[in-house]
C-alpha cells in the first residue's frame, strides 16, 4: 500500500471507519464539516465528472481570469484541516478522461484520496456508460482504474454494487485483485434494486476473500440498529452512510457512542441555523436555495412538518429561515 494510505491508518485503530458517502447535491463542504463534527472519519465529495475535468484541463480557465474556476473545480473545494480525510469521487467512462482528472486533482486540489464510482444507478449516469453501467465492463473498468493509479500518488478507492446486470461484486474484484486499491465501498443492493430493498451484507462478507484492502459496507443504513446489523452481517471495516444521515447527521455520533441520541426540537433548529450560516459563508447569496433540500430533511417527523416544509422550500435568506423557525409552534 502507499505510504500516505490513510485508509490503512484508520483500519489500524480497530474501530469501525465511518464515511460520509458521496451524494450529488448534498455532500458539499458545509455538510461535510457538519458530519465531521459528529464523528465522520472519511468525507467524500459530490460526484465529479472526469470528462468535465478532462476538457477543463485542455481548454483551461484563463480566459475568465487568472484566479477563476469552472464549476466542476469549485465543486471539489475543501478545507484541509476541517475536512480530514477528504476524498474526491470521480465518475465517467473513458480511461483518458480519468487519467487527466486524476493528474489535475493530485496537483491542484490535493485531497487525501481519489475514488472511482462504479455504483451509481441514476439513469443519466448510466446512459453515459458510467457508474454501475461501467461496472459491467471488466476490461473498461480495469483500464479506468489503471489510468488513475498511473497519474496519482494518492490512495485510490472504488465504490461498487453487489451486482450490476450479470456482473457481481466478487467477479468484479477478482478482475482487479492485482491492482493497488486501498479501499472498496460496496452498496449491498443490486443495480436493479436501486435504493430500495434489503442490502445483501452477507455478500460483502464474502468479498474479504478476494480483496485485501479496507472494506466499507453501504446501503440501507438509516439508524443505529441498521448500522449495528450492517457491521455484524458484513464483517466490514466500516460503514458508508448516505441517505440515512440526511436530516440526521448525528447518526455518526450514535454509531461511535453506540447510543441513540434523541435531539430536542430546539437542538435540531440550532443545527439548522448552524448549517445555514456555514453554507451562506461558503456559497453566498444563492446558498439558501441550495440548502432547501437539506432543510426539508431536518424537519421530517416533526409535528406540523408539512406546513413548515411549504415555507422552507421557498426560503431565500438566513433571515427568512430564522423567522420560520421562530414562528414554529409545537
Amino acid at each position: 500500500m502507499r505510504d500516505n494510505n490513510f485508509w490503512k491508518k484508520l483500519k489500524a485503530s480497530g474501530k469501525p471507519i465511518l464515511a460520509l458517502a458521496p451524494m450529488a447535491g448534498f455532500t458539499d463542504s458545509a455538510f461535510r464539516r457538519i458530519c465531521k463534527g459528529y464523528g465522520a472519519d472519511v468525507l467524500y465529495s459530490e460526484m465529479v465528472s472526469a470528462t468535465a475535468l478532462y476538457y477543463s484541463d485542455r481548454i483551461g480557465t484563463q480566459k475568465k481570469g487568472k484566479n477563476s474556476k469552472n464549476p466542476t473545480i469549485e465543486l471539489m473545494d475543501f478545507k484541509k484541516r476541517a475536512e480530514k480525510y477528504y476524498v474526491v469521487q470521480l465518475f465517467g467512462s473513458k480511461p483518458e478522461h480519468f487519467a487527466a482528472a486524476a493528474k489535475l486533482i493530485t496537483a491542484k486540489i490535493k485531497p487525501d484520496g481519489i475514488d472511482i464510482n462504479f455504483g451509481c444507478p441514476v439513469s443519466k449516469i448510466i446512459k453515459q456508460g458510467a457508474g454501475a453501467d461501467l461496472m459491467k465492463n471488466l476490461a473498461q473498468s480495469r483500464a479506468v482504474i489503471e489510468a488513475v493509479l498511473a497519474e496519482t500518488n494518492l490512495p485510490v478507492s472504488i465504490k461498487i454494487r453487489a451486482k450490476s446486470g450479470e456482473m457481481g461484486a466478487i467477479e468484479f474484484l477478482k478482475n482487479i485483485s492485482d491492482l493497488n486499491i486501498a479501499a472498496v465501498m460496496i452498496h449491498g443492493r443490486t443495480l436493479s434494486q436501486g435504493f430500495a430493498g434489503k442490502p445483501d451484507f452477507k455478500l460483502i462478507k464474502e468479498v474479504r476473500k478476494y480483496f485485501p484492502g479496507v472494506v466499507i459496507a453501504n446501503g440501507g443504513i438509516i439508524d443505529l440498529a441498521s448500522a449495528q446489523e450492517a457491521l455484524k452481517e458484513s464483517g466490514a471495516d466500516g460503514l458508508g452512510l448516505a441517505r440515512g444521515i440526511l436530516g440526521r447527521p448525528w447518526l455518526f455520533k450514535e454509531i461511535k457512542k453506540n447510543k441513540q441520541l434523541d435531539l430536542k426540537i430546539s437542538q435540531i433548529f440550532k443545527l439548522i441555523i448552524s448549517h445555514a450560516t456555514r453554507v451562506s459563508k461558503i456559497k453566498g447569496k444563492n446558498a439558501m436555495i441550495e440548502l432547501r433540500k437539506h432543510l426539508v430533511w431536518y424537519v421530517q417527523g416533526l409535528e406540523g412538518a408539512s406546513k413548515m416544509r411549504e415555507k422552507l422550500v421557498t426560503v431565500n435568506n438566513l433571515q427568512e429561515l430564522k423567522k420560520i423557525i421562530k414562528e414554529y409552534k409545537k
